[in-house]
């Protein structure tokens, strides 16, 4: 059984899994193809590759001798085009804004595992791509924010005078955001953050916040710790909320969003005119559409002064630190389905395989994503 490590597309710096990883999975008496060059931004080697007991190959003989083949992004048409019957692809896949790709999976009878499905639970910490990823981004949001916004974050006294300390906003406190709150909290700033989630708000205060609470969300305790769709009733009650902090805020970083849908806008365009001209918003939640209505995906916008920073990548920016943990979540989750003898075994009683699993035996697999993509 072989596995392949593709290189991913231009402008990802991150590899699927470095080469210290990889030599866990030869150990694992798994055979390791890495594609020439594909480790390269990420500061890996071939030659380190080679080191630890993977083949260095191009991306044709890749494709052509893996069982398993491994990437952070969705495959390219090209990708998709040379893959055969049977093989395996884990990744993020992204499938409910790539249709098309989910349905080449099915037809082609590819077995396809995305990690936007990983249960949130216990047992599926150590393979939580989603998490790992998150916690850098919401550390580079606070840092960039630091560096970007023309006062200090932190408060000083100095003969010069009191410098008082920034205030932060965070949208969503999740694993990004409870991580940009840790951050902007360390740097020194005066931190405020809102989640329609109730109980984030223990997490939030632990971390020496001010939660932002509105009356009336919908309960959230069957969509395993993600937020939900919310009634508009409840919507108007959150953009006034969200409006009356926010216009005092030196900086907002958005970390909103909803599995499967477009991330909910909470900033309207009437409210960072209100802003003080030279604040900031950072918005993680740009490559689904945005927290704020003015957001550019991969982009930077500004608007009457403040300036709105459009970056779902971050990750990509700590290649080294973030190919490591993403290589680490793959290997938890290749330990499910590798037995003692390196081959493959797909057990679907397994949870966390079974709710991981995208494409099986010519068949979408996750009823969510057949869903909308039949309909």
């Amino acid at each position: 059984m072989v596995i392949g490590i593709l290189k991913e597309p231009q402008g990802e710096n991150r590899v699927a899994m470095l080469p210290e990883t990889s030599a866990t999975l030869v150990k694992m008496k798994a055979g390791v193809f890495v594609e020439k060059s594909a480790g390269e931004k990420a500061y890996a080697s071939d030659a380190d590759y080679e080191k630890a007991g993977a083949n260095v190959v191009s991306r044709q003989d890749l494709i052509k001798g893996s069982d398993i083949i491994l990437a952070i992004n969705p495959p390219d048409k090209g990708i998709l085009t040379e893959m055969k019957e049977g093989q395996i692809i884990i990744g993020v896949l992204n499938p409910f804004f790539n249709p098309e790709l989910v349905k080449t999976l099915k037809d082609k009878n590819i077995s396809s595992f995305s990690f936007e499905f990983l249960p949130r639970t216990t047992r599926a910490q150590g393979m939580d791509v989603l998490s790992s990823q998150a916690t850098i981004a919401g550390y580079k949001a606070a840092l960039d924010a630091a560096n970007t916004l023309p006062e200090f974050m932190q408060m000083f006294m100095s003969a010069a005078g009191t410098i008082r300390p920034a205030k932060v906003l965070v949208l969503g406190a999740g694993v990004a955001g409870l991580q940009a709150i840790a951050t902007s909290k360390r740097l020194g700033a005066v931190v405020e953050a809102f989640d329609v989630r109730i109980a984030a708000g223990e997490e939030v205060r632990s971390l020496g916040a001010r939660f932002i609470e509105v009356e009336g969300a919908k309960d959230e305790t069957s969509a395993g710790g993600y937020a939900v769709e919310q009634t508009e009733e409840y919507k108007l009650k959150q953009q006034q909320v969200i409006h009356e902090h926010a216009i005092k805020s030196n900086v907002i970083i958005c970390t909103a969003q909803i599995p499967g849908k477009m991330a909910p806008v909470l900033l309207r365009t009437e409210t960072v005119e209100q802003m003080k001209p030279g604040s900031l918003i950072v918005d993680l939640s740009a490559s689904s559409g945005g927290n704020c209505e003015l957001t550019k995906d991969g982009g930077i916008v500004i608007h009457q002064g403040v300036k709105i920073i459009g970056r779902s990548d971050y990750p990509s920016d700590l290649p080294v630190g973030a190919s490591r943990m993403f290589g680490n979540n793959v290997l938890n989750f290749l330990e499910l389905i590798i037995d003692g003898e390196g081959k493959i075994n797909l057990n679907f009683n397994d949870d966390l395989v079974k709710g991981t699993c995208l494409t099986h035996n010519n068949e979408i697999m996750n009823q969510i994503v057949k869903d909308a993509i039949i309909n």
